[in-house]
C-alpha cells in the first residue's frame, strides 16, 4: 500500500547500471561506483542539481521531463552557474532510500 500523503523524504538514491547517485533535496551529494562499492568524491555530478529526467526510447528518441525522473529515464544534472557543467546519466534501474549510516557518511567520504 502506497502512502497517500506528501513525500517528505530528503534523501534518494538513483541507481543506474554502473553508478548510484545520492541526492539530498534534488542535489547530488555523493556518487558511488556499483562495481567497487566506493564513493567517487571527484565525480562531475557531485554538487549538481537534478534538473529533471530524460525519457529514452528504443528508436533513439528522447523527450526531456522537468519532473522527477522515473525508472527507465535518465537523470539530467546541471548547474545554473556554469552551463557547461551538465550531464545525463544512463537509465535509472531503481530509486531507493539510502540507509541512515550511508547518509551520515556523505561528508566523510
Amino acid at each position: 500500500m502506497e502512502y497517500p500523503g506528501v513525500d517528505r523524504r530528503k534523501h534518494r538514491v538513483y541507481v543506474t547500471r554502473n553508478t548510484e547517485y545520492h541526492l539530498c533535496d534534488g542535489v547530488c551529494v555523493a556518487v558511488r561506483d556499483r562495481r567497487t562499492g566506493r564513493f567517487v568524491p571527484a565525480h562531475v555530478a557531485v554538487s549538481l542539481k537534478m534538473e529533471g529526467g530524460v525519457r529514452l526510447f528504443a528508436n533513439g528518441g528522447v523527450i526531456p521531463r522537468i519532473d522527477r525522473p522515473a525508472v527507465g529515464d535518465a537523470i539530467w544534472f546541471a548547474t545554473s552557474a556554469d552551463a557547461s557543467r551538465q550531464i545525463v546519466t544512463s537509465r535509472i534501474e531503481a530509486i531507493e532510500r539510502p540507509p541512515r549510516d550511508v547518509v551520515a557518511s556523505y561528508g566523510s567520504s
